[in-house]
């Protein structure tokens, strides 16, 4: 994985290229893999997605234990996961931390970091960053978000810096930022079809609205 102090686009569409299985399905680990290189992108833009970036590193640590549990192999990709849970009711079962739910969560939070860094690759450098992440979050995570939390992340969205220094932030140098730039089209696109099919897979298990 990449230095802390830079997100490596290659390490994500990499990653999630070989989370591809079959025609409809995501392999975990490799979807956790470069989600976890994505979500420095929230973590180096600044403290305003820090509650966001705190609970995809404990949903993820909640996901390990599935791999590394008796049921390992149900928790191999998503679509075992959903049949295994759905099958076995282990979603509703109280006392179990399902992993259809907590996967869930990251799902909804790969939506929002995809829109806001195409989004952000082609602003202008003039335009200002808030209103694009703010409208970013409107669009995707905010609907799962009680309001209190809404209201204390679009007012911290004002902190955000301009596109050069945000970008520069996120990827470095100008050098690994024309890198950046150069992979980022193949990276969205790992992305969306990733998101693609996890969001096909929660509509045919009936997963969305798990609490």
């Amino acid at each position: 994985m990449s230095s802390e102090n830079a997100l490596d686009l290659q390490y994500v569409h990499d990653s999630f290229q070989k989370s591809l299985k079959d025609d409809d399905d995501v392999i975990v680990d490799p979807y956790i893999e470069g989600y976890n290189e994505l979500v420095k992108f929230l973590n180096l833009i600044g403290s305003v997605f820090s509650f966001v970036s705190s609970d995809v590193k404990s949903k993820i640590k909640i996901m390990e234990k599935h791999r590394a549990g008796e049921d390992s192999l149900y928790y191999e990709s998503f679509k075992k996961m959903m049949k295994y849970e759905k099958e076995t009711n282990l979603h509703e079962k109280n006392g179990f931390t399902s992993g259809s739910r907590t996967m869930l969560r990251l799902h909804r939070g790969l939506d929002f970091i995809r829109l806001f860094l195409k989004r952000l690759s082609e602003l202008d450098d003039g335009v200002n960053t808030c209103t694009t992440c703010q409208n970013s979050y409107n669009e995707t995570l905010a609907e799962f978000h009680p309001w209190y939390i809404r209201k204390a992340a679009t007012l911290a969205m004002h902190a955000l810096p301009s596109r050069p220094d945000l970008l520069k932030k996120v990827f470095g140098s100008e050098d690994k930022l024309s890198e950046a730039m150069e992979i980022l089209p193949q990276t969205l696109q790992s992305c969306d079809e990733v998101y693609k099919r996890v969001e096909q897979l929660y509509s045919d298990f009936d997963f969305h609205g798990l609490p």
